[in-house]
């Protein structure tokens, strides 16, 4: 491709596997393409730190259902603008704004019957077989040399700064929890592993979340400010993703689920410890020279061993979760 070629991502919908996609935007810009992402407004702050961005556009549409109006009039006021797209979901309906732009060259995986709507489409490996999900994006660059590149975002220092002043701290004197799954309970640590872990913590610590999370976290925040009042400061709800990144650039640490604001804290190379469940690192770990990952199914010394992990399902069926119950605070305070 040459210096001129002007090229539209598809983001994904879920903020982990945007900030995956962000060695691929890497790949497309060091070999001159000018990169525009359309995505949804609740990733948009994903792209809005990646510098090799040049423009992100905010996606008018909802979950669910094709959106044919919304997605016909988006094309219109696109069409001529880009000569490539990369379809990063998998989904028909992701495909069908490149189409309806006229975008001469569409590239994405094979799957819900896409032949028509992509003009490059890469085999589509069975889940069991999918590399992990960098590489799998890094991929529609059409390079052959894909590694686990590491993710990296950038929050602007000035924004961190103000940020910390509205909540009257300095870097690095506090931790962070973020103890939701958006995906279900098998990925969650148990909420009493984390409050125990917090009471062990001689810094505060910031609990992030979305809204939906603000229960979850205060089953964590509770307990511990009735010990050490003031200890815990409970945000779920209360930040903007953006806010959320900025809090987690400054943190001493961070310690999370296989989440979306994982892969953020891996993406902004923060010292981190990542708990994995019913999902599987060696699929979505945190490619993060800092961070350090707890997954008993790799563990040669736990006893008897987790045949049934990696599962993958939203609740556990066997009704034990030893592969989250099992994880204990003082495992992870060793890290921090």
């Amino acid at each position: 491709m040459n210096d001129l070629t002007r090229s539209l991502v598809i983001a994904p919908q879920w903020i982990g596997d945007a900030v995956m996609t962000e060695p691929l935007l890497r790949r497309l810009a060091d070999r001159g393409e000018r990169l525009s992402v359309g995505a949804l407004p609740w990733v948009a702050p994903i792209y809005r730190a990646m510098p090799q961005v040049a423009e992100v556009i905010e996606f008018p549409f909802a979950h669910g259902g094709l959106q044919w109006q919304a997605r016909r009039a988006l094309a219109q006021q696109l069409r001529g603008r880009f000569d490539a797209s990369y379809v990063c979901p998998n989904s028909i309906k992701s495909s069908l704004l490149p189409w309806l732009a006229g975008i001469p060259k569409r590239i994405g995986y094979s799957g819900e019957q896409r032949f028509g709507l992509l003009t490059q489409r890469l085999p589509n490996p069975a889940k069991e077989l999918r590399p992990s999900m960098v590489a799998f994006y890094s991929a529609l660059s059409g390079e052959m040399d894909i590694d686990l590149d590491r993710p990296r975002l950038q929050v602007d220092a000035r924004e961190i700064a103000a940020t910390l002043l509205k909540l009257d701290l300095r870097q690095q004197s506090f931790h962070v929890f973020a103890p939701g799954a958006e995906y279900g309970p098998a990925k969650r640590w148990p909420s009493s592993h984390f409050a125990e872990l917090a009471l062990q913590l001689d810094l505060p610590v910031l609990l992030l979340g979305s809204a939906k999370e603000s229960a979850l976290c205060a089953e964590i925040a509770d307990p511990v400010n009735r010990q050490r009042p003031g200890h815990c400061l409970n945000l779920s709800g209360k930040t903007t993703l953006t806010q959320a990144m900025q809090v987690i650039a400054a943190c001493k640490s961070i310690v999370s689920n296989d989440s979306g604001l994982m892969h953020v804290a891996a993406g902004l190379g923060v010292r981190q410890v990542a708990i994995f469940g019913s999902s599987s690192p060696l699929h979505t770990p945190p490619l993060n020279q800092n961070a350090r990952v707890f997954w008993l199914k790799n563990n040669p010394h736990y006893q008897p061993a987790l045949v049934c992990a990696p599962c993958f399902e939203r609740i556990c069926p066997l009704g034990h979760m030893r592969c989250l119950n099992d994880i204990r605070a003082n495992d992870v305070l060793l890290f921090l």
